[in-house]
């Protein structure tokens, strides 16, 4: 995993490189150096350097982390809403990748009312991580992710063509969790959080994890 953040940061200064150096000397530098990166990161994740190639698109301004908004809701027995992912027939807080033109917190309740049917009031901001501070599988991009604690304002469970199911679950009976979206010690710190009654939001420090 440390090796795979290592080469992320490469890539990304050569994307900096290739987006500011477009007409000058340095670009064929930087564009040898992005070749570099993504053989590295091939044979990290055991993929190919053509697969790469096509997923990721050139930058054509700075490059920063990919964010990820993601929605807790806790009923009255104190259970968390989840959701059952299409892709991997696993778990998770509903949520995705946030949308150009809309705010965090407008994304999650769409997101919310994509994958449950409910229609959701955000009420604070909860927690904001590092994807890579957590045991997540690889992944090519760099994620933030977002943590929004929502109420229930109307609906009733009506998943989209992505989701399999929908439930609420106890913290000590969690289903099987999808990884790549969320893990075990993420749902228990931010469910512990929640119900201590703290209203800060738990930020991405290395000394908090």
């Amino acid at each position: 995993m440390y090796l795979l953040n290592q080469i992320k940061k490469v890539k990304s200064l050569a994307d900096a490189g290739l987006v500011y150096n477009q007409e000058n000397y340095d670009a064929e530098r930087y564009e040898e150096l992005r070749q570099l990166a993504l053989e590295m990161m091939a044979l990290v994740g055991d993929t190919s350097v053509e697969k790469l190639t096509d997923f990721f698109i050139p930058e054509t301004d700075y490059p920063t982390p990919k964010v990820d908004v993601r929605g807790i809701v806790v009923n009255e027995k104190m259970e968390l809403l989840m959701v059952k992912e299409q892709v991997d027939g696993a778990w998770t807080l509903p949520g995705g990748w946030a949308d150009i033109g809309m705010t965090p917190a407008e994304v999650v309740v769409k997101e919310m009312r994509e994958e449950s049917g409910l229609e959701v009031r955000p009420e604070r901001l909860c927690a904001i991580f590092d994807k890579r501070c957590y045991d997540h599988p690889p992944q090519a991009h760099y994620v933030y992710k977002i943590f929004f604690h929502c109420e229930v304002i109307n609906g009733d469970f009506d998943p989209n063509f992505d989701i399999q199911d929908v439930g609420y679950f106890g913290i000590e009976n969690l289903p099987t969790l999808s990884a790549d979206r969320i893990t075990k010690h993420q749902i228990k710190k931010i469910y512990a959080h929640l119900i201590s009654g703290n209203i800060d939001a738990l930020l991405m420090k290395l000394n908090s994890l």
